[in-house]
């Protein structure tokens, strides 16, 4: 992996470096450094400098070039919206778009440009980005199989031709992806290492939340409640990244005009064999059965023969029409399938993800209910603590009744003392019952 960083990412000129160094050491006319703020001039001018990008043909071999944002527009024919979000810089959703000429693609930590006869990515040290690169390669090379995509659309092969060879693999029950086209196999590949670091990050949150989960639910602490807490906002941010690479393909498989628009090699083959069709039928033309060369300046051919090319240029474009429709309609199978085995495989990890938010809101559920519980038995011993206070108070009254300055024939009775305790007491305990009783009766105690 650090030999294959070392050969795609270009060394840093030391005279830009240096330059650097000299224009931020450099002290001003008052003896201060400049201030060292956001690069503006250099932001304003990100769109139209050379950037570095990966660029991965469809023999499997990569190298590294350097283009600016408009020589990449009219490259890939790319609008700057495109292009926008390949910018790290910038944060947007999981994308996939299919264009004329090219698929944009911003799944996660791949973003790339993939057309009929290359990939290109942006120059980055991520690890996943490298993998892509690798995954790619070791695929392409493994496989001769792009080679007659390739050599089909350098010849002209006509469409009919190529679906019947690829019916015939199918019949022999050959239906291995390295047989797709080019673009469908990098685009398979970033699916892939979507879904898989998707996957991966939901296995890891999933190791890390159900012990915790359940030690919350043992022991109630300050410490373990913003654990959770922190892994339920990981789970948010999760799922809804998730979420959005699951509408991504879905909105992709219902619509058919998109996935038709993904056929790139397809469509680079029927523009070519159009043009070879053009050049055919300007050079000769085929009556009863006999080929004559056409005139090289159109003012020597007569009118008939005007409207004849008319009338041919005509019909020939709307058969070329007509088979492009058929052909993408029946042909939009094979991209189907292959955004619904990956659409499985980002359901199940959504599935999973939803799980997980389930078993957090029922723990959240428990604890709750023991909270009620706790503050439910809290209350109970409020209500009993004060019904003992009021009866305690009771003596209280008695004590200060008999404290007055008066006297009565009680008094010299040895044994009033005795039995003002015993009546009080008696009293304070017929008091205390009667409320216990009263609670329970009103169900504000358990039975």
């Amino acid at each position: 992996m650090a030999d294959l960083k070392e050969r795609l990412l270009p060394p840093k000129p030391s005279s830009a470096i240096n330059l650097r160094e000299t224009i931020n050491n450099r002290p001003s006319a008052s003896g201060r450094v400049p201030f060292q703020g956001v690069d503006v001039l250099g932001l304003k001018k990100r769109g139209q400098g050379l950037r570095s990008w990966i660029r991965v043909d469809s023999s499997g071999n990569s190298q590294i070039i350097e283009v600016d944002k408009f020589t990449m527009m009219r490259r890939c024919d790319l609008p700057a919206r495109d292009l926008r979000l390949l910018d790290p810089l910038f944060v947007y959703p999981s994308t996939i778009l299919g264009r004329e000429k090219a698929i944009v693609v911003n799944l996660e930590q791949i973003r790339c440009i993939i057309t009929a006869e290359e990939v290109l990515l942006l120059n980055s040290l991520d690890s996943y980005v490298l993998q892509y690169v690798v995954e790619l390669q070791r695929r392409l090379k493994t496989t001769g199989v792009d080679e007659v995509w390739q050599n089909d659309a350098n010849h002209g092969a006509d469409l009919n031709r190529r679906r019947g060879s690829r019916n015939f693999d199918n019949v022999f029950g050959n239906t291995s992806p390295d047989y797709l086209p080019f673009e469908f196999r990098a685009l398979e590949v970033a699916l892939e290492a979507a879904c898989t670091f998707l996957d991966s990050q939901a296995a890891e949150l999933e190791i890390e939340a159900y012990p915790l989960l359940d030690e919350l639910t043992s022991k109630i602490s300050t410490l373990n409640l913003e654990r959770v807490r922190r892994l339920k906002s990981r789970l948010v941010a999760l799922t809804r990244r998730v979420q959005k690479v699951r509408d991504e393909i879905e909105q992709l498989m219902d619509d058919d005009g998109d996935m038709a628009e993904m056929y790139l090699t397809e469509k680079k083959m029927r523009m070519e064999s159009f043009v070879y069709g053009d050049q055919s039928v300007t050079g000769y033309r085929s009556i009863d059965g006999a080929s004559f060369s056409a005139p090289v300046s159109p003012v020597s051919s007569p009118p008939e023969s005007r409207k004849l090319e008319k009338s041919l240029s005509i019909a020939r474009s709307r058969h070329e029409s007509t088979r492009s429709s058929e052909s993408s309609t029946e042909n939009i199978e094979e991209l189907e399938m292959l955004l619904e085995a990956y659409f499985v495989v980002i359901d199940s990890t959504l599935n999973k993800l939803t799980s997980l938010k389930e078993y957090i809101d029922d723990t959240e559920d428990f604890i709750n209910i023991q909270l009620d519980n706790v503050r439910n038995q809290l209350i109970q011993f409020e209500l009993l603590l004060t019904t003992a206070t009021f009866v305690v108070a009771i003596f209280g009254v008695v004590a200060g009744i008999f404290g007055m300055n008066f006297e009565i024939p009680m008094f010299g009775n040895p044994d009033a003392f005795k039995w003002v305790l015993l009546i009080t007491g008696v009293s304070g305990i017929i008091i205390f019952s009667a409320f216990v009783w009263f609670f329970r009766y009103k169900r504000l105690m358990p039975l």
